[in-house]
Protein backbone atom coordinates (compact mmCIF):
# COMPACT_ATOMS: atom_id res chain seq x y z
CA UNK A 1 0.00 0.00 0.00
CA UNK A 2 1.27 3.58 -0.88
CA UNK A 3 2.07 6.12 1.62
CA UNK A 4 -1.23 8.86 0.89
CA UNK A 5 0.17 12.39 -0.21
CA UNK A 6 -0.24 14.51 2.63
CA UNK A 7 0.30 17.65 0.34
CA UNK A 8 -3.10 17.03 -0.98
CA UNK A 9 -6.35 17.85 1.04
CA UNK A 10 -7.33 20.15 3.45
CA UNK A 11 -7.01 18.37 6.80
CA UNK A 12 -4.63 19.79 9.45
CA UNK A 13 -1.94 17.65 8.92
CA UNK A 14 -1.98 18.04 4.90
CA UNK A 15 -1.65 21.57 5.34
CA UNK A 16 1.25 21.39 7.90
CA UNK A 17 2.64 19.39 5.21
CA UNK A 18 2.63 21.68 2.66
CA UNK A 19 3.69 24.91 4.75
CA UNK A 20 5.68 24.39 7.30
CA UNK A 21 9.27 23.01 7.75
CA UNK A 22 9.55 21.41 11.11
CA UNK A 23 12.99 21.62 13.23
CA UNK A 24 15.02 18.35 13.81
CA UNK A 25 12.74 16.28 11.48
CA UNK A 26 13.72 14.14 8.55
CA UNK A 27 11.67 16.32 6.25
CA UNK A 28 11.76 13.19 3.59
CA UNK A 29 9.80 11.16 6.24
CA UNK A 30 7.28 13.99 7.38
CA UNK A 31 6.24 14.81 3.64
CA UNK A 32 4.61 10.77 4.24
CA UNK A 33 3.84 10.42 7.40
CA UNK A 34 2.86 14.34 9.01
CA UNK A 35 2.64 15.89 12.13
CA UNK A 36 1.70 15.16 15.62
CA UNK A 37 -0.98 18.08 15.98
CA UNK A 38 -0.92 18.58 19.86
CA UNK A 39 -4.48 20.86 20.76
CA UNK A 40 -4.43 21.36 24.54
CA UNK A 41 -2.31 20.15 27.45
CA UNK A 42 -3.51 20.90 31.20
CA UNK A 43 -0.48 20.10 33.69
CA UNK A 44 1.46 17.28 33.25
CA UNK A 45 -0.55 16.59 30.26
CA UNK A 46 -1.25 17.44 26.36
CA UNK A 47 -3.96 15.76 23.97
CA UNK A 48 -3.56 15.39 20.49
CA UNK A 49 -6.29 16.98 18.02
CA UNK A 50 -7.79 12.99 18.24
CA UNK A 51 -8.46 13.96 21.98
CA UNK A 52 -5.73 10.75 23.46
CA UNK A 53 -3.60 12.02 26.60
CA UNK A 54 0.34 11.80 26.75
CA UNK A 55 2.59 12.24 29.42
CA UNK A 56 4.98 15.20 28.13
CA UNK A 57 8.06 13.69 29.96
CA UNK A 58 10.50 16.32 28.25
CA UNK A 59 8.68 19.18 29.76
CA UNK A 60 8.39 20.24 25.87
CA UNK A 61 11.67 20.82 24.94
CA UNK A 62 13.44 20.52 28.67
CA UNK A 63 11.37 23.79 29.53
CA UNK A 64 7.81 24.00 30.77
CA UNK A 65 8.76 23.48 34.00
CA UNK A 66 4.97 24.60 35.65
CA UNK A 67 3.26 22.37 33.03
CA UNK A 68 0.62 23.42 31.01
CA UNK A 69 -2.53 25.83 31.53
CA UNK A 70 -1.34 27.64 34.76
CA UNK A 71 -3.54 30.41 35.59
CA UNK A 72 -0.59 33.03 37.22
CA UNK A 73 1.57 32.93 34.02
CA UNK A 74 -1.50 33.44 31.93
CA UNK A 75 -2.33 36.22 33.93
CA UNK A 76 1.23 37.62 34.46
CA UNK A 77 1.19 37.97 30.43
CA UNK A 78 -2.40 39.39 29.86
CA UNK A 79 -2.15 42.04 32.41
CA UNK A 80 1.41 43.27 30.81
CA UNK A 81 -0.17 42.93 27.55
CA UNK A 82 -2.97 45.13 28.45
CA UNK A 83 -1.09 47.80 30.15
CA UNK A 84 2.16 48.16 27.76
CA UNK A 85 2.53 44.97 25.12
CA UNK A 86 5.45 45.77 23.96
CA UNK A 87 8.74 48.45 24.49
CA UNK A 88 12.66 48.26 23.71
CA UNK A 89 15.88 48.21 25.03
CA UNK A 90 17.70 50.56 22.92
CA UNK A 91 19.05 53.76 23.24
CA UNK A 92 18.44 53.55 26.97
CA UNK A 93 14.88 52.93 26.93
CA UNK A 94 13.43 50.54 29.98
CA UNK A 95 10.20 48.66 31.60
CA UNK A 96 9.65 48.26 34.80
CA UNK A 97 9.43 44.02 34.44
CA UNK A 98 12.86 43.77 32.55
CA UNK A 99 14.06 45.48 35.67
CA UNK A 100 12.63 43.86 38.39
CA UNK A 101 13.62 40.58 36.74
CA UNK A 102 17.18 41.58 36.21
CA UNK A 103 17.42 42.41 39.48
CA UNK A 104 15.88 38.89 40.77
CA UNK A 105 18.45 37.03 38.88
CA UNK A 106 20.95 39.08 40.04
CA UNK A 107 19.47 37.98 43.37
CA UNK A 108 19.28 34.38 42.74
CA UNK A 109 22.48 33.92 40.87
CA UNK A 110 25.00 31.31 41.91
CA UNK A 111 28.09 33.94 40.83
CA UNK A 112 28.70 37.75 41.93
CA UNK A 113 27.00 38.57 38.74
CA UNK A 114 26.85 42.17 37.86
CA UNK A 115 24.39 42.78 35.15
CA UNK A 116 21.67 40.90 32.79
CA UNK A 117 21.31 41.11 29.07
CA UNK A 118 18.28 40.07 27.74
CA UNK A 119 17.16 37.61 24.56
CA UNK A 120 14.96 35.73 23.15
CA UNK A 121 16.48 32.30 22.95
CA UNK A 122 19.57 30.01 24.37
CA UNK A 123 21.06 30.12 20.90
CA UNK A 124 20.73 34.03 20.41
CA UNK A 125 22.18 33.97 24.18
CA UNK A 126 24.90 31.60 23.55
CA UNK A 127 25.33 34.02 20.58
CA UNK A 128 25.90 36.86 22.50
CA UNK A 129 28.37 35.01 24.67
CA UNK A 130 30.31 34.63 22.22
CA UNK A 131 30.00 38.30 20.77
CA UNK A 132 30.53 39.90 24.43
CA UNK A 133 33.81 37.77 25.32
CA UNK A 134 35.50 38.97 22.06
CA UNK A 135 34.35 42.60 22.91
CA UNK A 136 35.64 42.71 26.47
CA UNK A 137 39.11 40.71 25.46
CA UNK A 138 39.39 43.85 22.70
CA UNK A 139 38.62 46.19 25.46
CA UNK A 140 41.67 44.82 26.84
CA UNK A 141 43.62 44.69 24.13
CA UNK A 142 43.76 41.12 23.93
CA UNK A 143 42.87 41.26 20.56
CA UNK A 144 44.44 37.50 19.55
CA UNK A 145 42.74 35.62 22.61
CA UNK A 146 39.43 35.19 21.17
CA UNK A 147 39.18 31.22 20.84
CA UNK A 148 36.67 29.61 22.78
CA UNK A 149 36.79 25.91 23.52
CA UNK A 150 33.36 23.72 23.78
CA UNK A 151 32.99 20.16 24.11
CA UNK A 152 32.23 17.11 21.75
CA UNK A 153 28.66 16.13 22.48
CA UNK A 154 27.80 19.67 23.78
CA UNK A 155 24.88 21.52 22.92
CA UNK A 156 24.86 25.34 22.62
CA UNK A 157 22.01 26.44 20.57
CA UNK A 158 21.66 26.35 16.45
CA UNK A 159 22.35 29.97 15.32
CA UNK A 160 25.54 30.37 13.77
CA UNK A 161 27.95 30.81 16.62
CA UNK A 162 26.04 28.53 19.07
CA UNK A 163 25.58 25.96 16.97
CA UNK A 164 29.33 26.05 16.07
CA UNK A 165 29.95 25.65 19.77
CA UNK A 166 27.84 22.91 19.79
CA UNK A 167 29.52 19.32 18.78
CA UNK A 168 27.00 17.52 17.07
CA UNK A 169 28.06 16.68 13.85
CA UNK A 170 24.31 17.09 12.33
CA UNK A 171 24.72 20.53 13.39
CA UNK A 172 28.07 20.99 11.78
CA UNK A 173 27.31 19.03 8.14
CA UNK A 174 26.17 21.30 5.32
CA UNK A 175 26.13 24.27 7.07
CA UNK A 176 29.44 25.27 6.67
CA UNK A 177 30.04 25.16 10.54
CA UNK A 178 31.62 25.62 12.93
CA UNK A 179 33.50 28.94 12.59
CA UNK A 180 36.62 30.42 13.06
CA UNK A 181 37.84 30.08 16.67
CA UNK A 182 35.36 27.84 17.98
CA UNK A 183 36.68 24.92 19.46
CA UNK A 184 36.38 21.11 21.00
CA UNK A 185 37.86 19.58 23.52
CA UNK A 186 37.35 15.72 24.56
CA UNK A 187 33.58 14.43 25.79
CA UNK A 188 33.56 13.95 29.73
CA UNK A 189 31.38 10.84 29.35
CA UNK A 190 33.05 8.26 31.30
CA UNK A 191 30.83 5.36 30.32
CA UNK A 192 31.19 5.38 26.56
CA UNK A 193 35.31 6.91 26.35
CA UNK A 194 36.61 5.83 29.89
CA UNK A 195 39.66 3.37 29.28
CA UNK A 196 39.77 -0.27 30.63
CA UNK A 197 40.77 -0.19 34.74
CA UNK A 198 40.34 3.64 34.45
CA UNK A 199 38.34 5.10 38.01
CA UNK A 200 35.98 7.90 37.09
CA UNK A 201 38.23 10.37 38.63
CA UNK A 202 41.28 9.15 36.33
CA UNK A 203 38.70 9.92 33.86
CA UNK A 204 38.20 13.09 35.16
CA UNK A 205 41.64 13.99 35.58
CA UNK A 206 42.56 12.71 31.56
CA UNK A 207 39.59 15.00 30.80
CA UNK A 208 41.16 18.50 32.40
CA UNK A 209 44.97 17.28 31.11
CA UNK A 210 43.57 16.81 27.49
CA UNK A 211 41.92 20.28 28.18
CA UNK A 212 45.10 21.87 29.03
CA UNK A 213 47.12 20.16 26.63
CA UNK A 214 44.54 21.89 23.77
CA UNK A 215 45.36 25.38 25.45
CA UNK A 216 48.86 25.14 25.50
CA UNK A 217 49.10 23.37 21.84
CA UNK A 218 46.46 26.52 20.34
CA UNK A 219 48.50 29.27 22.90
CA UNK A 220 47.21 30.22 26.36
CA UNK A 221 47.10 33.74 25.23
CA UNK A 222 44.85 33.31 22.14
CA UNK A 223 42.37 30.96 24.06
CA UNK A 224 39.54 33.26 26.07
CA UNK A 225 36.77 30.54 27.21
CA UNK A 226 35.75 27.47 27.84
CA UNK A 227 31.79 26.76 27.64
CA UNK A 228 30.09 23.82 29.39
CA UNK A 229 25.95 22.66 30.13
CA UNK A 230 26.46 20.98 33.88
CA UNK A 231 24.93 18.45 32.54
CA UNK A 232 24.61 17.96 29.22
CA UNK A 233 21.30 17.63 27.56
CA UNK A 234 21.06 17.12 23.86
CA UNK A 235 23.99 15.20 23.95
CA UNK A 236 22.45 12.16 25.93
CA UNK A 237 21.91 14.01 29.53
CA UNK A 238 25.32 13.13 29.87
CA UNK A 239 26.08 13.63 34.03
CA UNK A 240 29.76 15.00 34.78
CA UNK A 241 31.94 12.56 36.46
CA UNK A 242 33.16 12.68 39.83
CA UNK A 243 35.67 15.35 40.72
CA UNK A 244 35.38 16.64 36.64
CA UNK A 245 34.17 21.11 37.02
CA UNK A 246 37.01 21.36 39.89
CA UNK A 247 39.34 19.77 37.65
CA UNK A 248 38.38 21.57 34.46
CA UNK A 249 38.09 25.14 36.34
CA UNK A 250 41.71 24.50 37.62
CA UNK A 251 43.21 24.24 34.45
CA UNK A 252 40.98 26.98 33.16
CA UNK A 253 42.45 29.67 36.22
CA UNK A 254 46.20 28.88 35.09
CA UNK A 255 45.58 29.93 31.90
CA UNK A 256 43.41 33.22 32.67
CA UNK A 257 40.05 31.03 30.61
CA UNK A 258 36.79 32.73 31.23
CA UNK A 259 34.22 29.80 32.51
CA UNK A 260 31.19 30.11 30.81
CA UNK A 261 27.82 27.80 32.07
CA UNK A 262 25.21 27.49 29.71
CA UNK A 263 22.07 26.90 32.32
CA UNK A 264 19.66 26.75 29.73
CA UNK A 265 18.49 23.10 30.65
CA UNK A 266 20.03 22.91 33.77
CA UNK A 267 19.00 26.45 35.34
CA UNK A 268 15.68 26.83 37.72
CA UNK A 269 15.93 23.70 39.65
CA UNK A 270 16.04 21.20 36.86
CA UNK A 271 19.14 19.20 38.82
CA UNK A 272 17.62 19.84 42.29
CA UNK A 273 18.68 22.97 42.79
CA UNK A 274 18.38 26.21 41.34
CA UNK A 275 21.53 26.35 38.83
CA UNK A 276 23.17 22.98 37.63
CA UNK A 277 26.22 24.98 39.08
CA UNK A 278 25.41 24.72 42.38
CA UNK A 279 25.01 20.93 41.68
CA UNK A 280 28.31 20.39 40.43
CA UNK A 281 30.71 23.01 42.33
CA UNK A 282 30.99 25.84 39.07
CA UNK A 283 32.40 29.42 39.63
CA UNK A 284 31.44 31.06 36.42
CA UNK A 285 32.07 34.44 34.65
CA UNK A 286 29.42 34.49 32.56
CA UNK A 287 25.95 32.39 32.77
CA UNK A 288 23.45 32.03 30.06
CA UNK A 289 19.84 30.74 30.80
CA UNK A 290 16.60 30.07 29.17
CA UNK A 291 13.72 27.01 28.74
CA UNK A 292 12.26 26.95 32.23
CA UNK A 293 13.18 31.02 32.79
CA UNK A 294 9.36 31.43 31.98
CA UNK A 295 8.31 27.59 32.25
CA UNK A 296 8.19 28.55 28.29
CA UNK A 297 4.78 30.36 28.12
CA UNK A 298 6.62 33.21 26.16
CA UNK A 299 10.57 33.58 24.58
CA UNK A 300 12.57 34.79 27.42
CA UNK A 301 16.60 33.80 27.71
CA UNK A 302 19.29 35.51 29.45
CA UNK A 303 22.96 36.51 29.94
CA UNK A 304 24.65 37.48 33.42
CA UNK A 305 28.09 38.70 33.78
CA UNK A 306 30.79 39.94 35.68
CA UNK A 307 31.21 43.52 37.07
CA UNK A 308 34.80 42.92 35.41
CA UNK A 309 33.26 41.89 31.95
CA UNK A 310 30.83 44.56 31.94
CA UNK A 311 33.42 47.60 32.56
CA UNK A 312 35.34 46.18 29.67
CA UNK A 313 31.66 46.55 27.67
CA UNK A 314 31.10 49.86 28.96
CA UNK A 315 35.14 51.22 27.60
CA UNK A 316 34.02 49.62 24.43
CA UNK A 317 31.07 51.58 24.13
CA UNK A 318 33.02 54.81 25.00
CA UNK A 319 35.14 54.28 22.15
CA UNK A 320 32.41 53.64 19.60
CA UNK A 321 30.09 55.40 20.84
CA UNK A 322 27.54 52.78 21.72
CA UNK A 323 27.27 48.99 22.75
CA UNK A 324 25.68 47.83 19.32
CA UNK A 325 24.31 45.20 20.28
CA UNK A 326 20.71 43.74 20.78
CA UNK A 327 17.46 42.63 19.29
CA UNK A 328 14.22 44.01 18.58
CA UNK A 329 12.70 41.70 21.39
CA UNK A 330 15.66 42.15 23.97
CA UNK A 331 13.64 42.28 27.73
CA UNK A 332 10.20 42.27 26.09
CA UNK A 333 8.23 43.40 28.78
CA UNK A 334 5.53 40.59 28.30
CA UNK A 335 8.22 37.76 28.67
CA UNK A 336 9.98 39.81 31.47
CA UNK A 337 6.42 40.05 33.44
CA UNK A 338 6.12 36.13 32.70
CA UNK A 339 9.61 35.44 33.42
CA UNK A 340 9.59 37.11 36.76
CA UNK A 341 5.90 35.57 38.09
CA UNK A 342 7.57 32.18 37.40
CA UNK A 343 10.26 32.97 39.83
CA UNK A 344 8.39 34.06 42.52
CA UNK A 345 5.93 30.54 41.72
CA UNK A 346 9.02 28.77 42.15
CA UNK A 347 9.65 30.65 45.75
CA UNK A 348 5.49 30.46 46.93
CA UNK A 349 5.51 26.83 45.82
CA UNK A 350 9.04 25.84 47.44
CA UNK A 351 9.62 24.27 43.79
CA UNK A 352 13.22 23.34 44.56
CA UNK A 353 12.17 21.29 48.20
CA UNK A 354 9.54 19.41 45.52
CA UNK A 355 12.26 18.11 43.56
CA UNK A 356 14.22 17.28 45.98
CA UNK A 357 11.40 15.17 47.12
CA UNK A 358 9.98 13.34 44.22
CA UNK A 359 13.70 13.23 42.41
CA UNK A 360 14.31 10.03 44.38
CA UNK A 361 11.29 8.48 43.12
CA UNK A 362 12.28 9.43 39.56
CA UNK A 363 15.76 8.19 39.79
CA UNK A 364 14.73 4.76 41.22
CA UNK A 365 12.57 4.01 38.58
CA UNK A 366 15.07 5.08 35.62
CA UNK A 367 17.50 2.92 37.76
CA UNK A 368 15.49 -0.18 37.53
CA UNK A 369 15.76 0.08 33.83
CA UNK A 370 19.59 -0.70 33.91
CA UNK A 371 18.80 -4.30 34.26
CA UNK A 372 16.50 -4.27 30.99
CA UNK A 373 18.31 -6.20 27.65
CA UNK A 374 18.64 -2.85 25.95
CA UNK A 375 20.07 -0.88 28.34
CA UNK A 376 23.81 -0.11 28.48
CA UNK A 377 23.97 3.02 30.82
CA UNK A 378 21.14 5.47 32.89
CA UNK A 379 22.34 8.53 33.55
CA UNK A 380 20.31 10.82 36.40
CA UNK A 381 20.36 14.16 38.01
CA UNK A 382 17.51 15.80 39.44
CA UNK A 383 14.42 15.00 37.20
CA UNK A 384 16.23 14.66 34.12
CA UNK A 385 18.06 11.55 32.74
CA UNK A 386 17.90 8.85 30.00
CA UNK A 387 18.80 5.89 29.31
CA UNK A 388 21.39 4.72 26.80
CA UNK A 389 20.55 1.66 24.45
CA UNK A 390 23.14 -1.57 23.34
CA UNK A 391 23.45 -4.05 21.33
CA UNK A 392 25.47 -5.80 23.49
CA UNK A 393 25.55 -4.87 27.19
CA UNK A 394 28.72 -6.31 28.03
CA UNK A 395 31.18 -4.71 25.07
CA UNK A 396 28.49 -1.24 25.19
CA UNK A 397 28.72 -1.93 21.46
CA UNK A 398 25.81 0.42 19.84
CA UNK A 399 23.18 -0.24 17.44
CA UNK A 400 24.15 0.58 13.58
CA UNK A 401 22.37 3.68 12.59
CA UNK A 402 20.28 2.23 10.01
CA UNK A 403 18.46 1.03 12.35
CA UNK A 404 16.68 3.66 13.91
CA UNK A 405 16.86 1.90 17.46
CA UNK A 406 16.54 5.13 19.17
CA UNK A 407 13.89 6.71 17.15
CA UNK A 408 12.10 3.61 16.96
CA UNK A 409 12.09 3.47 20.32
CA UNK A 410 10.95 6.88 21.09
CA UNK A 411 7.90 6.15 18.12
CA UNK A 412 6.68 3.33 20.73
CA UNK A 413 6.65 5.37 24.07
CA UNK A 414 4.81 8.07 22.45
CA UNK A 415 2.20 5.63 21.46
CA UNK A 416 1.89 4.21 25.19
CA UNK A 417 0.75 7.67 25.87
CA UNK A 418 4.62 9.38 27.04
CA UNK A 419 6.65 12.36 24.85
CA UNK A 420 10.11 11.79 25.39
CA UNK A 421 12.67 12.38 22.71
CA UNK A 422 15.81 10.14 21.34
CA UNK A 423 18.89 11.99 21.82
CA UNK A 424 22.32 11.90 20.31
CA UNK A 425 21.84 8.85 18.30
CA UNK A 426 20.20 5.74 20.68
CA UNK A 427 19.48 7.94 23.94
CA UNK A 428 15.96 8.05 24.97
CA UNK A 429 15.76 10.70 27.67
CA UNK A 430 13.19 12.13 29.84
CA UNK A 431 12.65 15.55 31.79
CA UNK A 432 9.19 15.69 32.95
CA UNK A 433 7.36 19.49 33.85
CA UNK A 434 9.12 20.37 37.63
CA UNK A 435 5.50 20.12 39.58
CA UNK A 436 5.31 16.01 38.43
CA UNK A 437 4.32 14.10 41.24
CA UNK A 438 5.09 10.50 42.37
CA UNK A 439 2.19 9.20 41.38
CA UNK A 440 2.43 10.91 37.84
CA UNK A 441 6.39 10.18 38.16
CA UNK A 442 5.50 5.87 38.34
CA UNK A 443 2.81 6.32 35.94
CA UNK A 444 4.77 7.89 32.91
CA UNK A 445 7.54 5.13 34.02
CA UNK A 446 4.73 2.36 33.40
CA UNK A 447 4.07 3.31 30.04
CA UNK A 448 7.42 4.07 29.14
CA UNK A 449 8.36 0.59 29.94
CA UNK A 450 5.71 -0.96 27.60
CA UNK A 451 6.73 1.28 24.80
CA UNK A 452 10.60 -0.59 25.63
CA UNK A 453 9.03 -3.70 25.57
CA UNK A 454 7.58 -3.30 22.25
CA UNK A 455 11.34 -1.98 21.28
CA UNK A 456 12.49 -5.32 22.51
CA UNK A 457 10.07 -6.92 20.33
CA UNK A 458 11.32 -5.73 17.54
CA UNK A 459 15.15 -5.87 18.32
CA UNK A 460 14.78 -9.29 19.27
CA UNK A 461 12.31 -10.51 16.18
CA UNK A 462 14.47 -8.36 13.30
CA UNK A 463 17.93 -9.26 14.48
CA UNK A 464 18.86 -5.72 15.09
CA UNK A 465 21.92 -6.73 17.05
CA UNK A 466 23.91 -8.04 14.72
CA UNK A 467 22.80 -5.19 11.90
CA UNK A 468 25.84 -3.50 10.22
Amino acid sequence: MSSPDLRQGNSLASRDVKNLIHSYTNLSVHEKTGPLIIEKGKGIYVYDDNGKEYIEGLAGLWCTSFGFGEQELIDAATKQMQKLPYYHSFASKSTEPGILLAEKLIEIAPADFSKVFFVNSGSEANDTVVKLIWYYNNALGRRQKKKIISRQKAYHGVTVAAASLTGLPPLHNDFDLPIENILHTSCPHYYRFGKDGESEEEFATRMAVELEELILKEGPDTVAAFIAEPVMGAGGVIVPPKGYFEKIQAVLKKYDVLMVADEVICGFGRTGNMWGTETYGIKPDILSCAKALSSAYLPIAAVMVSEEIFRGMVKQSETHGAFAHGYTYSGHPVPAAVALRTLELMEERNMIAHVQKVAPVFEKRFKALADHELVGEVRVSGLVGAIELVADKETKRSFAPSCAVGPTGYGYIQEEGVISRAVAGDNLALCPPLIITEEQINEMFDRFERGLERLAQDVNGNNWRDAK
